[in-house]
């Protein structure tokens, strides 16, 4: 029962702070969340995330779902805290890119008014850090509940982040040139 209620917090604390940041820059004037305006291509990563936390909720609450995609693999408790403290170091990780991220911080590709091209902080480490968060995230969320369900639903999350990815490089690429080819020889995708 703990680490039910335990995987809904961290659940609910992945989505937090994604959101008052978008607010907090909605109040500036600065509208951060596109996700679909630029590109309608951007909304084949919902119904990942979508397949991913009905998952997550219906294996910690009694929600219709295939016993064949939440019967658990195995059973181990510390490693289901592992996952949980994995999940923790993801919500954290996220917070200090939103911090990194400034006024730049958008969910989509904001071609009207891009913001400057952040590379200092956790963009140092990865030029993704807020997709590596959520694969730290997902990957402790396994943990948690090794099945079927949360096991394709990584995998299909992985290859619709991964295609994001390509998608906001070719646009980086083309909206700030050799500064954003610099800092890809500088830094890496992932880790």
């Amino acid at each position: 029962m703990v680490i039910r209620c335990l995987s809904l917090a961290l659940l609910l604390l992945l989505v937090v702070p994604v959101v008052i940041r978008g607010l907090m820059l909605r109040r500036r004037g600065v509208n951060a969340f596109l996700f679909g305006v630029t590109d309608k291509g951007d909304f084949l990563l919902m119904p990942m995330v979508a397949l991913f936390v009905y998952t997550i909720l219906s294996c910690a609450l009694p929600l219709p779902f295939f016993a064949l995609l939440t019967d658990t693999f195995w059973k181990n408790e510390p490693m289901q805290y592992l996952g949980a403290g994995l999940c923790l170091a993801a919500i954290v990780w996220i917070g200090l890119t939103l911090r990194d991220f400034g006024t730049s911080f958008r969910v989509g590709i904001d071609d009207r008014s891009p913001d400057k091209l952040v590379t200092n902080g956790m963009f140092s480490l990865s030029r993704n850090p807020i997709y590596v968060a959520a694969f730290g995230f997902f990957a402790g969320m396994f943990l948690i509940y090794p099945n079927l369900g949360i096991l394709i639903a990584f995998v299909l999350f992985a290859g619709a982040i991964h295609r994001q990815i390509l998608r906001e490089e070719r646009f980086l690429r083309k909206h700030y040139g050799k500064e954003f080819e610099d800092y890809c020889r500088n830094t890496r995708r992932y880790l």
